[in-house]
């Protein structure tokens, strides 16, 4: 391409659905793949940080049941076990599905070698036509997708690379990980105000009766779980207000770094971004991270806009 025809930049759009022969719209996974069906990222980090919130939930899951669902029934409190036994497991498994769901969705990568010579060729760009380009991937970048170095492809509308569901969080896994951080911050405080609520009630009878376990083990079960649930909630209730507000103002992480010199794209109104996440129509399925949302304009060819 002419050095000098740069600045003569315009904007180019190329419909996949229109080159279904040259099998643009198929994509390859790569070695980001697990029983050649799944995304999956092989990152040890993000693998070993993975396991690791499992590993926190199962001991949540195992103290507050153990310890403090356990002593309810004993001493017949049957709707209070009932009550938060049902709740707080009803959290975690929603946590674990959210979880799962942004790890394994493939967040919106963009097909390899769209931009080699040939593919160019067949385009019949005009003469002057300027495309944005990624080296690594040979692709043509859509706008608001940015390289992974970890995941080793181009997302779009990435936000940034999460090692916590060892995986992108970009345009199709967004939901999930919202959710995710959503319900780790309410099974938190719900842990929080459970554990309060059992020290009070024990703390005179020196956890006599209060457990299946002895009082010392009862004791640095809930102590542990009370820093584990204070640690978690704040974190992510940063996470999640963080990810609400990108949501809100259509930008996302990485674009809240850029000068609005570096943007051409025109910014969806605020309730308008909501949507393009979570789903077109506004219901309870929001909240469920078995539901996969239809997004804004899906069923139309998606179109590069560089």
């Amino acid at each position: 391409m002419d050095p000098a025809a740069e600045p003569l930049r315009k904007e180019v759009r190329i419909a996949v659905a229109q080159k279904q022969n040259t099998h643009w719209s198929c994509l390859d996974y790569g070695n980001n793949v697990c029983f050649n069906r799944w995304w999956f990222v092989k990152d040890s980090c993000g693998i070993v940080c993975c396991v690791f919130t499992w590993l926190l939930l199962a001991y949540a899951e195992f103290a507050v049941n153990v310890v403090i669902i356990a002593s309810a029934i004993a001493r017949d409190a049957v709707y209070f076990a009932i009550i938060n036994g049902v709740l707080f497991n009803g959290l975690v498994l929603f946590a674990l599905i959210s979880h799962i769901r942004a790890a394994m969705t493939e967040p919106g990568i963009v097909p390899k070698n769209t931009a080699t010579d040939e593919r160019i060729r067949e385009l019949e760009l005009a003469p002057g036509t300027v495309i944005m380009r990624c080296p690594k991937c040979i692709c043509i970048k859509p706008d608001r997708a940015h390289h992974c170095s970890i995941c080793k492809r181009c997302v779009r509308k990435m936000d940034h690379h999460c090692p916590w569901v060892n995986n992108c969080i970009g345009e199709n896994n967004q939901k999930y990980f919202v959710l995710f951080t959503m319900y780790i911050a309410t099974l938190s405080l719900h842990a929080i105000i459970m554990t309060v609520h059992q020290f009070i009630l024990c703390v005179d009878k020196e956890f006599l009766g209060c457990s299946a376990m002895n009082p010392p083990t009862s004791i640095i079960l809930l102590i542990f779980l009370l820093f584990e649930g204070l640690l978690f909630f704040l974190f992510t209730c940063i996470m999640f207000c963080t990810q609400l507000c990108a949501i809100w103002n259509d930008e996302t992480g990485i674009e809240q770094l850029q000068s609005d010199k570096e943007r051409s794209w025109a910014r969806r109104k605020r309730f308008s971004g909501l949507r393009a996440v979570f789903g077109d129509n506004c219901s309870i399925w929001w909240l469920s991270p078995f539901s996969t949302p239809r997004l804004m304009g899906n069923n139309k060819p998606y179109h590069y806009s560089v």
